[in-house]
């Protein structure tokens, strides 16, 4: 085999490559959004551990407020409330990393 022969073997795969890293950064560039759930819509407003690995947390999303069961395997819906109703829409109370108690009370209240 000659130079050029070797040459012409390995030039389409360096091509290759070459274009898959510039997928590759352009990719990295422009994350495209796949979804529209943002941190604005979504936050955590706060969370117990109940045992280890076993969690009890408050999650505002959008106009709803969820309790959420979280486990190594699952994660369990236990209560969904508008944000009305539990009366979170004031956010400069749940700033600082409110007690947990004081928000599962207001919730089982409803």
């Amino acid at each position: 085999m000659s130079f050029f022969e070797i040459l012409k073997l390995v030039f389409p795969l360096f091509l290759i490559v070459v274009m898959l890293y510039g997928v590759l950064l352009f990719v990295k560039k422009y994350q495209f959004k796949g979804s529209k759930l943002s941190s604005e819509n979504l936050r955590i407003i706060t969370t117990l551990m109940l045992m280890p690995k076993k969690y009890l947390s408050v999650v505002k999303v959008n106009d709803k407020v969820l309790i959420l069961g979280l486990s190594e395997q699952s994660i369990t819906l236990l209560k969904e409330m508008n944000i009305e109703e539990l009366n979170l829409a004031d956010d400069s109370n749940f700033q600082n990393n409110p007690n947990f108690l004081e928000v599962f009370k207001k919730m089982i209240r409803q």
